[in-house]
């Protein structure tokens, strides 16, 4: 079998796995009711459409963008993957390097802004469509009782030793949604109950991609852009300030969380004083080793995250950051930097990409939540 052919093939598989595990396993995320099988993957449909016809138009962005500036690329790889949303996502191999600035922006920000495009679109129909609340009396007929003010009774309890509840945060693109879209508030999801709501929960995730893809940082999309928009040498020095802020939001919950055995951090003295130095060892070498030629230098960077990780988790308690930002920063850390390639021809871009590049960036910030997804229990 040619190569081209096997790829092609392999592709396709994936694609076709992931289109069932993201319909399989969302279906369970989402906790609709059921009565049949049929039904379940039904339920399933109601998100992996949207989700991965948002997935789907920004690789394809990153690709026809690629392929005008006949730069050799690879078709999408999607990423099945067994529970939450059932995929990790869908990537491009690039197999060419870009030649020149406006090459790597224009490669860089076609992703990002063509599933925002979607994204944006379905968040719309979602919050102008959202359901009556006799749609949620019908998942948990116990809020009937309450009626509008079911948040304020069914979860009062919580946290509590004996309940675990999946939370989804917000953005900003969120809370100007609600507020412009939405004339009934009441009919607004709990943060508690946003699964529910197929539409708002492929936008949401759609939209915690897009943020993530659109950091500043190294060669990530938002990396590309930054890139275009101010060079190399401030590019650097950009990435890693927002590194470091990303590294921050990542470890904070780390504070306040059980490891080994119920051991947590804050809470006593000595066991700060044991977590602390192994802490800073590890943000040391896993994250800052590499940011500049002076160790000193990283040292001092560690030093400073951990204080500002430790002021939040005790002037903010209920903040617990996402865990998810840390696992990503250590392996931009570790594999790929903060820095950015020069291009060959390194020439400024035109105003109008300048313009396209900062709304990009809005974007990001419209996009980013610092606490996508928390645990309470």
């Amino acid at each position: 079998m040619p190569k081209k052919v096997k790829t092609l093939l392999i592709q396709l598989i994936l694609f076709l796995v992931t289109c069932f595990s993201c319909t399989y396993f969302s279906a369970q995320f989402l906790g609709l009711p059921a009565q049949t099988f049929e039904e379940y993957m039904l339920n399933g449909l109601k998100f992996s459409i949207p989700f991965l016809a948002i997935l789907t138009v920004h690789e394809f962005g990153h690709y026809i963008a690629a392929k005008l500036y006949k730069i050799k690329v690879t078709l999408p790889y999607f990423i099945p993957f067994i529970g939450l949303i059932g995929t990790m996502g869908a990537f491009i191999q690039i197999k060419s390097t870009p030649r020149s600035r406006k090459q790597f922006f224009d490669v860089g920000i076609a992703g990002p802004l063509a599933g925002f495009v979607v994204a944006f679109a379905i968040l719309i129909y979602g919050f102008v469509n959202l359901p009556p609340m006799d749609y949620l009396y019908d998942i948990h007929p116990d809020y009937k009782q309450y009626g509008a003010n079911y948040a304020e009774h069914a979860f009062k309890d919580l946290p509590n030793d004996s309940t675990m509840v999946l939370a989804v945060g917000d953005n900003l693109l969120f809370k100007i949604m609600e507020e412009v879209l939405v004339d009934d508030k009441s009919l607004i999801p709990h943060s508690y109950e946003m699964a529910h709501y197929p539409l708002l929960m492929a936008g949401f995730i759609a939209l915690f991609f897009t943020g993530i893809n659109l950091l500043p940082i190294g060669q990530l999309d938002g990396g590309h852009v930054l890139y275009g928009l101010i060079g190399r040498k401030k590019h650097k020095i950009v990435s890693d300030i927002f590194y470091v802020l990303l590294v921050i939001t990542g470890g904070v919950g780390l504070l306040n969380m059980p490891l080994l055995d119920d051991f947590i951090p804050l809470a006593s003295f000595d066991n700060l004083l044991v977590f602390t130095p192994i802490y800073l060892l590890i943000l040391y070498i896993g994250f800052f080793a590499r940011m500049s030629k002076n160790k000193v230098t990283n040292l001092l960077i560690s030093v400073v995250v951990f204080v500002c990780q430790f002021a939040i988790a005790e002037l903010f308690p209920n903040f617990q950051g996402f865990m998810g930002y840390l696992i990503f920063a250590l392996l931009i850390g570790r594999f790929l930097g903060t820095g950015h390639p020069s291009a060959i021809a390194d020439e400024p871009l035109s105003t109008g990409r300048k313009v396209l590049g900062w709304f990009a960036l809005l974007i990001f910030f419209l996009s980013f939540s610092f606490q996508p997804f928390y645990i309470v229990q």
